[in-house]
């Protein structure tokens, strides 16, 4: 479909026929991608990773026309780079997506089936994130297949490792820039302008090993831990309530890992506990450091015994853009005009890596399909968001990258 649009660009009318998606090669395209295993080996150890993934869509970008390059990033994981090439004197704008996903285990569904059935094309990946490429895909396909001559490029930047420390990512950001961002995670259709960030931290709580039936010479670490961890809960529940974003809500705080102890018959001389906080925009990576050590204060002066270390694990931080920067203007009237409707803005409840594009400098958002059962049994996405992304791609490339 061919649709007639009025671009205000350099302060004038520019009539422009606007190519429509290919509906046949966006779901072909979906559906090779998610027949394609490409889970984070950081996560499952053994697996290939992104390998495959990674040569399947480098020959996609290059039989499009598009300038592809390899990044490696670790041996055997490469991030995938094409350019589609403005003619000049136009704007940059980065188009990301993730290549891996999370295990096959457990999912009730064939993982790599692909399967399309009632508008909805199921199999690990589908919508975390393989649909968002495919609709990236389909834009620079749209846009290259109607001859249509940008000023700016179009970067399309596919990365290894988001579902586990990013590092795809941080590789890509030492070699590449540009003007703005998109990031095409599943955010059913809304335009996500902010997210939260996390820490991860332990702590180890000391006590002092003895024969069980000598507790005189024992410090029992494990029971000096339930003391940190009630304080947590109490963190958790009162102070980061009394925090407030918009769109994210409250930080949150929970403990997610706990071991210690030798053998029944022996008081525990450790005991160490891994929490993850997860932060809102305003709140820096020391934050958790500050509230632990404070919390490990106030319990060694009401129970002297009670001794503790807190080490830094990682962090990734939040994310926030204004409403008022470029990119997100031009995407909204883009998506108002493709689909009839005005958009939703959204704080989106997990971690993406619109964060590290936007402290690198580059102005980010995220949009992408609808999807449900995200590294869980069931995972699925709606074809129809897919096809409505990549329509609302064309348009923001078009009109952010000038003609």
């Amino acid at each position: 479909m061919i649709h007639i649009h009025n671009f205000d660009m350099n302060n004038h009318q520019n009539p422009l026929l606007i190519p429509g998606v290919n509906q046949n090669t966006l779901l072909k395209n979906l559906q090779n991608l998610i027949s394609i295993s490409s889970v984070n080996p950081s996560l499952v150890p053994g697996e290939s990773g992104e390998e495959k993934i990674s040569r399947y869509l480098y020959q996609n970008l290059k039989k499009l026309g598009l300038k592809t390059f390899k990044q490696k990033v670790s041996s055997n994981r490469s991030n995938i780079i094409g350019i589609l090439k403005g003619i000049g004197n136009g704007k940059t704008l980065l188009l990301n997506g993730h290549m891996d996903t999370v295990g096959l285990s457990g999912m009730e569904i064939e993982a790599l089936r692909a399967e399309y059935k009632g508008g909805r094309v199921y199999g690990r990946g589908s919508a975390d994130m393989k649909a968002g490429i495919a609709a990236i895909i389909s834009a620079c396909e749209a846009i290259q297949s109607a001859g249509i001559e940008l000023k700016g490029d179009v970067l399309v930047t596919l990365v290894v490792d988001e579902e586990h420390k990013s590092i795809g990512t941080e590789k890509l950001l030492q070699d590449y820039t540009a003007d703005a961002a998109i990031v095409c995670e599943p955010t059913d259709l809304r335009i996500g302008v902010a997210h939260k960030g996390f820490i991860w931290g332990e702590v180890e709580i000391f006590g002092k090993a003895a024969h069980g039936s000598r507790p005189e010479e024992g410090i029992d670490a494990i029971m000096k831990a339930g003391k940190l961890l009630v304080e947590i809960e109490r963190l958790a529940e009162t102070e980061l309530q009394t925090k407030k974003h918009p769109l994210l809500g409250s930080p949150s705080l929970h403990a997610s890992l706990i071991e210690g102890g030798r053998e029944l018959s022996t008081y525990p001389d450790t005991c160490k506990i891994q929490l993850e906080r997860r932060t809102i925009p305003g709140e820096d990576h020391h934050i958790f450091e500050k509230e632990l050590r404070k919390t490990i204060k106030s319990i060694h002066l009401k129970d002297r015994e009670f001794r503790a270390t807190y080490e830094h694990l990682f962090h990734r931080p939040p994310f926030e853009i204004s409403e008022k920067q470029e990119i997100v203007k031009i995407l909204s009237r883009c998506y108002e005009h493709a689909l009839k409707r005005k958009p939703e803005f959204a704080g989106i409840t997990w971690w993406m890596d619109s964060a590290l594009f936007a402290e690198a400098g580059i102005p980010t958002l995220a949009f992408g399909p609808a999807g449900t059962g995200l590294h869980g049994p069931i995972e699925s996405v709606d074809f129809t968001t897919v096809s409505q992304t990549a329509s609302v791609l064309i348009e923001t490339v078009i009109d952010f990258c000038g003609i």
